[in-house]
């Protein structure tokens, strides 16, 4: 299990024990994370699951595939430490990662 903090705007912390194997936007919309929208259910064909990934964890989540770096160009407010939540899988690695949700979702 790995716990993932989410941060909405206003400074108001989401913290969730998350199962490997799942993806952190499942994760923020079964404990209901205000901010995370997911219009397309994980199939990463939208972009309303952005979030902004503390810099401490850019490194051990690596850099997004090809198909969501197109998928980004979609997100408000884009950002270098931007990630589609629904493909950030969680693994035991990721025990307290730290998440930012955008102002809003595009």
């Amino acid at each position: 299990m790995a716990k993932i903090t989410y941060i909405t705007t206003d400074g108001e912390r989401f913290e969730v024990t998350a199962e490997p194997g799942t993806s952190v936007m499942e994760n923020a919309v079964r404990n209901m994370v205000p901010g995370i929208e997911a219009e397309c259910g994980g199939a990463c064909a939208c972009a309303t699951c952005h979030v902004y990934v503390d810099e401490a964890w850019t490194e051990k989540t690596g850099e997004p595939s090809p198909m969501e770096e197109d998928m980004l160009d979609f997100a408000y407010d884009l950002r270098a430490n931007s990630r589609l939540s629904c493909q950030l899988r969680v693994t035991d690695e990721l025990d307290g990662l730290v998440v930012y949700i955008p102002e809003e979702q595009a």
